[in-house]
């Protein structure tokens, strides 16, 4: 009764004000308050807490913003930043993700999880790899790998492209709910991966031909010094990626699933994660797309 309530209110009080609220900005503006919340908490601990909470006060102020202007205006700049606007705060999320776990967290769980792996599989699996290990496709997989984020949006551009509004605004709000609970995944479980706990283990560094060295560095200087492996948000995305891609066309499922399977290789081959990492990855994957379809509804195809 209390949340039938409350739900009726927020209805009352959007109609009100004129907005057009979407599950999307439920979704963003309850992940902005609740680590406000976190900062205002531990400001203290925190660098930089007042800039940071001005932010996220100016984060909501912009949703709103933004819901209202749907109401009145469907075209132009700001029609496209209503739907588009995740492509600004979800990396603004990770990086503060970089001021928070050092400052309020202190401590990691690489130790942990490569026990396990040892326990599970018998054996290191970035150091098992090593045996495979080529230039040439040590080149490729982290190209693939560094192309993660274009092939997320090239799914959305491709439904934006075509007006499949309904499609895209599923797509969008798994796409942001995968990246948000990813990074409540890094702050609970602060991880920086293999590639740092076991360096010492493998016989020799990753080479590639020409351009592995300066995608990496230009990788790593992007996370700044981040516990980004638990989970594995490549996985989660890919995988929520080629599921929207299969509604796309055949080719274009064929595409992402090949895509996908090599994404998945590579960040264990690479030793950017470990293999619970993956296995998180999926299953946030899974229920990225079940919530996005009961909070969105299910798409019907070409729509």
């Amino acid at each position: 009764m209390p949340q039938v309530l409350a739900e009726r209110l927020w209805s009352a009080w959007t109609r009100a004000a004129a907005l057009v609220w979407r599950p999307l900005d439920t979704l963003v503006v309850a992940y902005l308050l609740a680590t406000g919340l976190l900062i205002a908490w531990n400001h203290s601990r925190v660098p930089a807490s007042g800039p940071l909470l001005a932010l996220h006060a100016a984060g909501v102020g912009l949703v709103l913003l933004l819901a209202r202007s749907e109401a009145t205006k469907r075209s132009g700049a700001l029609w496209f930043w209503r739907h588009w606007y995740p492509l600004v705060y979800l990396p603004a999320c990770y990086k503060e993700m970089a001021l928070l776990i050092p400052a309020i967290r202190r401590t990691d769980y690489d130790a942990f999880l490569a026990r396990l792996e040892l326990a599970v599989w018998g054996v290191y699996p970035t150091v098992w790899l090593e045996r495979f290990q080529q230039p040439w496709l040590t080149e490729l997989l982290q190209f693939l790998y560094t192309l993660f984020f274009a092939a997320i949006l090239a799914v959305a551009g491709w439904l934006w492209r075509k007006n499949r509004l309904e499609e895209f605004r599923l797509y969008a709000f798994a796409i942001s709910l995968g990246f948000l609970v990813t990074y409540v995944g890094y702050f609970a479980v602060p991880v920086r991966g293999p590639r740092f706990l076991l360096a010492d283990l493998h016989a020799a560094p990753l080479e590639g031909l020409w351009l592995f060295g300066p995608l990496r560095r230009g990788l790593d200087w992007l996370e700044s010094v981040h516990y980004d492996c638990f989970p594995s948000g490549h996985v989660a995305m890919s995988l929520i990626a080629w599921w929207t891609a299969r509604r796309l066309s055949p080719a274009w499922g064929h595409l992402y699933a090949i895509y996908t399977a090599l994404m998945v290789f590579s960040t264990v081959y690479l030793r950017y994660h470990y293999t619970v990492d993956l296995l998180a990855g999926a299953l946030l994957a899974v229920a990225a797309v079940v919530a996005a379809q009961q909070a969105c509804g299910r798409p019907r195809r070409g729509s």
